[in-house]
């Protein structure tokens, strides 16, 4: 059996641990520290919340979320990692934590659940297909990181100075 809990701060450095393993199941690189997901997670203006998913002790899998607005439907949330552990793939971890965050969904009165998946990632566009999520096809995510953030941000001052 699934059990479902909110992470605590405590949970801190397995929550880096749990984004580090989905980080190497992406192939993507993770920047955030265990200092970081602490202040941002679990201070006094916490970012995001967490669940962690729980089979007889061992923690299997987490999804972390966070409040969006749309100016069309109004509030919703945004699910950034759904994951998995490898071992406990197929046992109903990722149902449970969907559930959950449904729920609070429902319960907030939000549109939706908003998320990503890597158009590589087969078991996962399966997973959420079963959930009955349907892709906007229309929408693509785009992203301002680093320099482009900086050449913006140069603009608007040199702009504010004339």
């Amino acid at each position: 059996m699934v059990q479902v809990r909110n992470a605590q701060p405590a949970d801190a450095k397995l929550l880096k641990q749990l984004i580090d393993e989905m980080g190497q199941h992406e192939r993507m690189r993770v920047f955030a520290s265990e200092e970081r997901l602490t202040v941002d997670g679990f201070g006094p203006k916490s970012m995001f919340h967490v669940l962690l998913g729980i089979v007889d002790g061992a923690v299997a899998g987490y999804a972390l979320f966070y409040p969006c607005y749309s100016s069309f439907q109004g509030r919703g949330i945004f699910l950034e990692d759904l994951f998995v552990r490898e071992g406990f793939r197929g046992s109903g971890v990722g149902n449970a934590l969907l559930s959950n965050i449904a729920e609070i969904a429902l319960k907030q009165g939000c549109f939706g659940i908003m998320f990503n998946v890597l158009k590589w990632n087969d078991a996962a566009l399966k997973f959420f297909d079963r959930a009955g999520a349907s892709l906007l096809s229309e929408r693509n995510t785009l992203c301002l990181t680093a320099a482009s953030l900086r050449e913006i941000a140069d603009k608007t001052s040199a702009a504010a100075a004339l």
